[in-house]
């Protein structure tokens, strides 16, 4: 039996609520538990989270470590094939 007077007085029904709206009960030391996020409209929850691409780094970890779609790969090699024929013909618009 827990010692009277200093305890705090316990809820246990108390109500969580987010934007206005009672989300679901719980029991808790306050009777109203206001909260801006929770698993109900969190992005990783409800599976609309993105992945943010800075600077190309996720296609660059791919091709590096082999993960890229074929697609993806065929089409680097020949992004790469046609910069270096650029860089040949400029070389050459030069010699002449």
């Amino acid at each position: 039996m827990p010692k009277p007077e200093i305890h705090p007085t316990w809820y246990p029904d108390a109500k969580v609520i987010c934007n206005g709206e009672v989300v679901m009960t719980t029991g808790s030391t306050q009777k109203e538990i206001h909260v801006d996020v929770w698993s109900g409209n969190h992005p990783f929850f409800t599976g609309t989270q993105k992945i943010l691409d800075t600077e190309g780094r996720v296609d660059r970890f791919m091709r590096k470590y082999g993960m890229g779609s074929p697609d993806s790969v065929t089409k680097d090699k020949e992004m790469k094939t046609r910069s270096l024929d650029e860089k040949q013909q400029k070389t050459d618009d030069a010699e002449t």
